[in-house]
């Protein structure tokens, strides 16, 4: 629907009107301008009806040119149907490791064997889908650690960024204090009382600059919570072309030290061993850290006023043009016409 933004201005509409009632005319300046066919000029008769239309149109014109000129002023403006937004919500930011070991195809999706971070991969991707009204962010480390997605409420682009994530793409090794210590880093600066780091692994921290134990610290300090999950299923026998092959096993894991990041921080410990245990632990987290993204009502708002605008200006130039027509036409029929031809002589 239209809007007027300042529907006040409107009150100068009948400002003309006042003035031509009100004020007293301008007084007359002699010695101006003078034309020696004046008494010629004066002498042209009026135009009677056509004239009297003419000024009544002219009239209109200008009024028609103010009233959009007004209207301008009062800023027309097209409101959209209203939305809901977030106005406040969590930083969560995901950290999730890409070590070789993540290449184990000891988890299950739909009755089919797949890799360990294929699995947490498509659990984690419905976890930032759900998580409507926060901001959450992406860190993905191995050998070493980087930011794949910064703290936003976009998730659809934090859930395809996790989609084009691939094992070894940060190296074969497990730096979990460095993927802790860059997530810290983001988090810190956002609002108090909202940090959270999901923190997900399957072995051992043995490379990366900050130790665990050194970034846990910098977490509490941050006021970060750490909920750290422990991946690996216990080791079972496959059937293949090439015989029985024991896969899964989770040796590497040190889910002590994944215990003690995440009492430091006041974060609780998970492992998963199976899909469905990932997905009920995200599922838990959720509740621990429920969405509290406060909504707002906008309207999207587009602004109309230059459209009358262009309108009184539009008008101003037409009858700008119109009026100096009409006194160069009064002055050529006033304007005495000489004989070019000799007179003749006796």
């Amino acid at each position: 629907m239209i809007e007027l933004a300042l529907p006040w201005a409107l009150a100068a509409l009948p400002l003309p009107l006042l003035a031509w009632r009100w004020l007293p005319p301008a007084p007359e300046r002699g010695g101006a301008l003078r034309v020696p066919f004046f008494d010629r000029l004066a002498a042209q008769p009026p135009g009677g009806a056509a004239a009297t239309r003419r000024g009544a149109l002219v009239v209109a014109l200008k009024a028609l040119a103010w009233a959009l000129l007004v209207l301008a002023a009062a800023q027309p403006q097209w409101a959209g149907p209203p939305r809901e937004v977030a106005t406040r919500g969590r930083d969560l930011m995901l950290a999730l490791d890409l070590s070789g070991s993540m290449q184990t195809p000891d988890f299950e999706i739909g009755g089919r064997s797949v890799e360990r971070f294929a699995a947490v991969r498509e659990v984690a991707r419905r976890f930032t889908l759900e998580r409507r009204g926060d901001r959450v962010g992406l860190v993905l480390f191995g050998t070493r650690a980087f930011l794949q997605a910064p703290l936003t409420p976009d998730l659809a682009t934090v859930a395809e960024l996790l989609d084009e994530s691939e094992v070894g793409l940060a190296g074969e090794q497990t730096a979990i204090g460095d993927g802790i210590g860059l997530a810290v880093k983001h988090l810190r600066e956002r609002p108090d009382g909202r940090r959270v780091l999901v923190l997900l692994s399957d072995g051992a921290s043995n490379a990366g600059v900050l130790d665990p134990k050194k970034a846990a610290e910098l977490a509490r300090d941050a006021n970060v919570r750490i909920y750290a999950i422990g991946v690996g299923s216990e080791p079972r026998t496959l059937a293949t072309l090439l015989g029985a092959r024991v896969v899964g096993g989770a040796s590497d894991l040190d889910e002590d030290a994944l215990r003690e990041i995440a009492a430091a921080t006041g974060g609780s410990y998970f492992r998963a061993d199976d899909t469905e245990s990932l997905i009920r632990i995200y599922r838990e987290i959720d509740e621990l850290e429920p969405t509290e993204g406060a909504t707002a009502t906008v309207r999207p708002v587009h602004a109309l006023f230059h459209w009358p605008l262009g309108g009184a200006v539009a008008l101003a130039g037409l009858l700008g043009l119109a009026s100096a027509g009409r006194e160069a036409g009064s002055l050529a029929a006033a304007r005495p016409h000489t004989s070019s031809r000799p007179e003749a002589t006796a």
